[in-house]
């Protein structure tokens, strides 16, 4: 396969493009020159179904089949129950299949013949006695805080981690020597993770690999592409009319390009998938007529220049899109397939418990049971028994300011919280704390490593009191009081965090008022609590 009749030079660009970073470039052109069968995996943990965002990798993988790369794909479905157990053990079988049924059909329909692909389950050899030896040898020699910071953009962070989240990166540096690769391929979220591997296989005495990364795309939605918010993900089963309605409510404002979901995927899915970078929208005569650009650089400029529309744009994408996903609507259609589905995601419902009562339907964990609201710093001063805390009063849009406790000092200068516009969760039980009643919380987003907090900065010209939401959250009311032992805001609080654009989110929702997005003012990737 190493021939593919391309030159290492053509071989080496097929393998690169579109990638943001490539660590081991020089080994890659070594093995390239020497004409070997280069083999890459990527692994994918079988938690929420795949949506269309899965076609950025798949399209990647088409390139490596070009450039005659032998290509293997990870169904890590030990990796999804030590990520904070996202997924029930006893789920993990049928989600393993329903991944690999799904992963087939995108690649079908990109044209990507199978018979040069190895899938191998992450469990075929992760419970090996060998294997298990290799994790006990790992853990002899990496610290705490290197499996922490590893899994930090990867694993959920939450406030008191499973002991399986320090697990994760070891596990997946160990894939690569038992996959017998030369290159581990992933997004660059997983930066931290490929670096831990090359610092610790060769401690066991295992090659350094090379490690491919694909940039963070945004989700055709802008900062969200959620595999497990309806209204805000395109799941690879939605129908025509679903994706229709879908693609209307994706941000594509009229001449950004920047975070631009919609411009993204034509880049880095539909144009690495045709045999020219000829892209084609179709316009009425009054709008312009139809009009096909010869790189992607062309429409590009020519929609920062508004002179294509954001719903012609729109109405190409989803052209394009129905024609991938409708051999995987089809081949989903099969009896077979749809009791799969329902076995690997189950519906929730009522469970039944000792004694033969049902319980309770499950509480809805979404973020609108949060009362947020924008608040003005009105006073700060040292808490009075408390050198890491501050005093504040805290206007929220009531009678009187609230009185909240925070553990700021040291980490926030006092001077930049006097008259600070900031973000307010309401509704937690008041507290104690050193002896003064906290009945508010200020939310920040933090980083453990060096330790770093801002506080979240709601947008411009907001006004103390204006409730603050998240995109697709909307209508429903916060909840009066969050009861402290059903722990609704730390279940809630595992999905926090800021993306690389620093904008809050709940999972891939974005944290709104009625003015624009609430951001943090530099950290990226960054808990918010």
């Amino acid at each position: 396969m190493a021939g593919s009749g391309l030159s290492p030079e053509e071989r080496l660009q097929l393998i690169t493009r579109n990638l943001q970073e490539v660590l081991g470039e020089e080994k890659l052109k070594e093995l390239l020159k020497e004409g070997k069968d280069v083999s890459i995996y990527w692994g994918t943990a079988t938690t929420g179904r795949p949506h269309v965002a899965y076609f950025v990798p798949m399209s990647k993988i088409a390139d490596f089949l070009k450039a005659g790369c032998q290509v293997t794909i990870l169904v890590a479905d030990l990796h999804a129950y030590l990520d904070n157990m996202k997924a029930p053990w006893e789920l993990l079988a049928h989600r393993v299949k329903y991944y690999e049924a799904i992963i087939k059909a995108m690649l079908q329909s990109i044209q990507v013949p199978l018979d040069k692909l190895k899938f191998v389950r992450g469990t075929e050899y992760q419970l090996s006695r060998e294997y298990t030896l290799d994790v006990y040898r790992l853990t002899s020699v990496v610290t705490e805080h290197d499996a922490k910071k590893a899994g930090a953009e990867v694993v959920k962070q939450v406030e008191s981690p499973l002991l399986s989240g320090l697990l994760y990166p070891g596990l997946q540096a160990l894939d690569e020597e038992y996959l017998k690769v030369d290159c581990q391929f992933g997004g660059v979220d997983q930066r931290k993770i490929f670096t831990f591997a090359e610092k610790y296989l060769p401690q066991l005495g295992y090659a350094k690999r090379i490690h491919l990364m694909n940039p963070m795309v945004p989700g055709l939605t802008g900062t969200k592409m959620s595999s497990s918010e309806e209204d805000s993900k395109i799941d690879l089963l939605d129908g025509s009319g679903a994706l229709k309605k879908k693609l209307k409510k994706a941000f594509c404002e009229p001449g950004n390009i920047e975070n631009n979901g919609v411009l993204s995927f034509v880049k880095y899915v539909l144009l690495p998938l045709k045999s020219s970078e000829e892209f084609a929208i179709e316009r009425t005569e009054e709008n312009g007529g139809n009009i096909t650009f010869p790189t992607f650089e062309a429409l590009e400029q020519a929609f920062a220049k508004e002179e294509v529309h954001p719903a012609d744009l729109k109405g190409a994408v989803l052209r394009d899109l129905n024609q991938l996903l409708e051999p995987i609507r089809k081949k989903f259609e099969e009896p077979q397939m749809k009791e799969l589905i329902k076995l690997a995601y189950p519906p929730p419902g009522k469970e039944k418990v000792k004694g033969g009562n049902p319980q309770q339907e499950p509480e809805e964990i979404i973020p609108s049971r949060l009362d947020l609201r924008v608040g003005k710093v009105v006073s700060v001063e040292m808490h009075p028994d408390a050198d890491s805390l501050y005093l504040e009063k805290i206007d929220v849009g009531e009678d009187e300011p609230r009185t909240v406790i925070s553990g700021l000092a040291g980490l926030v200068p006092m001077e930049e919280m006097k008259d600070r516009m900031v973000v307010m969760l309401c509704n937690l039980k008041p507290q104690k704390m050193r002896g003064i009643e906290s009945k508010a919380m200020v939310m920040c987003a933090c980083l453990e490593d060096p330790k770093q907090i801002e506080p979240l900065a709601p947008p411009d010209g907001s006004s103390p009191g204006e409730k603050v939401f998240f995109e697709g959250f909307e209508k429903r009311d916060p909840d009066q009081e969050l009861k402290p032992k059903k722990k609704i805001f730390e279940k809630i609080q595992v999905d926090l965090k800021t993306s690389s654009d620093c904008v809050a989110l709940w999972k891939d929702s974005p944290m709104k008022t009625k003015l624009g997005f609430v951001k943090a003012a530099s950290l990226k990737g960054a808990t918010i609590r």
